[in-house]
């Protein structure tokens, strides 16, 4: 019965967003009421849970919790979003764009390099739906009908975002459950580098009709190993912020020389690169790449960064902790700034792109921290400890069905960070409750987050007004739909062999 009551508040968040189509922010504020409600009269938060503190103290330090937890994740999110802002009224996007289109003129060769490793480094970069909404306009303008150019873009980039936005959804995991972020970057890495060749396939498939040639499974195969394998070395080496990011830069790199090969560009239609435009538009991300890579690697670096730190206690189990030199959202807006300057942008630039940004960040931030404080009295109140013990009883299986749990939740929260937030300590708890390693089960929740993207309705809206697509929604959930089953499966079956 515990149990029951325990999932309201996400049962809630499903049905409205669902049943009802309410934005992440507004059932957000419903499942925190009911949240709150539950936490205090079935499970006696603050009276029998956390007696020394009272109702009120313990639900308002879970409040404050909360709010620290999300200043630290909007730290990213914000100077990410300036970021785009700034790229995309320079016209670095274009630019960019326009180099992928000459390279070849072959419809799967050009649904790789823009719904694979143009979509995976804008997630890498920014996340937060940009990556649908820029790759599916130009898939378009290339020749791909709507419907295509929307579905191609929601199954290319959705490997990369368990690291989108510098690894915002990892870094969120992390902060919440504990763990160590390296261990979780790992292990997601590994998940989708063994994987990922599906979801390759799938992009291939889909963009063209007839059957696939022998040269497509070398366009397939070359791509994924182009892409996972630096994506893979990142993750281990430097932890989750950079592997979608340079990832997609080093594998788009040795990617497209390949491709031109094998499958060229007609001569009619061959343009030469403008490579010193080229290196303007991606300079803020070589930039940012390379403060990550040295604040990663350097160990004097980075252990004279993270010895300022700003930290916190609360009577009882709240806590926080900040390191603003080694933060990624700091490194991010270094990026921001000294890329813009770099490119010959002036303060101007710089302060338009920061308001844009802010005006965009207004609704994430009231999504962010009723998802946020959800998860911390779910977690205080002891509901999520009462949903792991019910969903342990499926036994050893569980990891077979963790990562669903992960797509769940970006499918109604329309983010995998919410995802993460949300349900990372419930697999946490439940990896407690079977005597199962957690990372394995965490690593589940973030691969089965980023599955999520493929079929995620606030995505697929998203893109589709970018292509003239309202109103035919359904149809692109149906041609994602197989390629999401099939991915999260494959994740399933890598969490079972990890866990045992």
């Amino acid at each position: 019965m515990q149990a029951l009551a325990a999932g309201l508040p996400l049962a809630a968040i499903l049905a409205l967003m669902l049943g009802l189509r309410w934005s992440a922010a507004k059932a957000g504020g419903v499942g925190l009421a009911l949240a709150l409600v539950v936490s205090v009269f079935a499970f006696g938060f603050g009276e029998a849970v956390l007696p020394e503190l009272g109702t009120a103290r313990a639900v308002g330090f879970s409040f404050a919790e909360a709010a620290f937890t999300a200043a630290t994740i909007l730290w990213i999110i914000f100077p990410a979003l300036c970021l785009y802002e700034a790229q995309q009224r320079s016209g670095a996007f274009a630019t960019i764009r326009g180099a992928l289109a000459r390279i070849s003129d072959d419809p799967r060769t050009l649904a790789l390099l823009v719904a694979f490793f143009f979509a995976l480094f804008m997630e890498g970069a920014a996340g937060f739906g940009t990556p649908v909404a820029l790759a599916a306009p130009l898939l378009v303008s290339l020749g791909f009908t709507p419907l295509k150019a929307v579905a191609l873009a929601l199954i290319g980039h959705a490997a990369g975002v368990s690291f989108g936005a510098v690894g915002t959804p990892v870094i969120a995991q992390a902060e919440i459950t504990g763990a160590d972020p390296g261990a979780i970057a790992t292990q997601t890495a590994l998940m989708h580098a063994i994987s990922g060749i599906v979801l390759v396939l799938f992009v291939v498939k889909l963009a063209a009709d007839g059957p696939l040639r022998r040269v497509d499974y070398a366009l397939a195969t070359l791509a994924a190993a182009c892409f996972f394998v630096p994506f893979l070395a990142l993750a281990v080496l430097v932890g989750p912020e950079v592997p979608t990011l340079g990832g997609a830069l080093i594998g788009l790199l040795a990617f497209a020389p390949l491709a031109r090969r094998l499958a060229p560009r007609s001569e009619a239609g061959a343009e030469a690169l403008d490579v010193r435009k080229l290196t303007r538009a991606v300079l803020p991300y070589a930039l940012l790449l390379a403060l990550i890579l040295a604040t990663r690697l350097i160990p004097p670096l980075q252990e004279a960064l993270r010895a300022v730190d700003l930290a916190w206690t609360l009577p009882g189990p709240f806590a926080g902790r900040f390191e603003p030199l080694y933060h990624p959202g700091t490194l991010l807006m270094i990026g921001f700034v000294g890329g813009v300057l770099a490119q010959g942008g002036r303060a101007g630039d710089l302060l338009a792109a920061m308001a844009a940004a802010a005006r965009r960040l207004v609704p994430v931030v009231v999504a962010l921290l009723a998802m946020l404080a959800i998860s911390r009295i779910m977690v205080h109140a002891g509901m999520i400890a009462a949903l792991a013990e019910a969903a342990a009883g499926i036994g050893p299986l569980w990891p077979l069905a963790a990562p669903a749990v992960g797509v769940l939740g970006t499918f109604v929260t329309g983010s995998a960070t919410a995802s993460n937030i949300l349900l990372s300590e419930f697999q946490a708890a439940t990896a407690q409750a079977l005597a199962l390693p957690a990372t394995p089960l965490l690593a589940a929740q973030s691969f089965g987050a980023a599955v999520g993207n493929i079929v995620c309705p606030h995505n697929i809206i998203a893109g589709g007004a970018t292509v003239g697509l309202a109103g035919r929604e359904g149809p692109a959930m149906r041609l994602t739909a197989t390629a999401c089953v099939a991915y999260a499966l494959a994740g399933g079956l890598l969490a079972l062999a990890f866990a045992g």
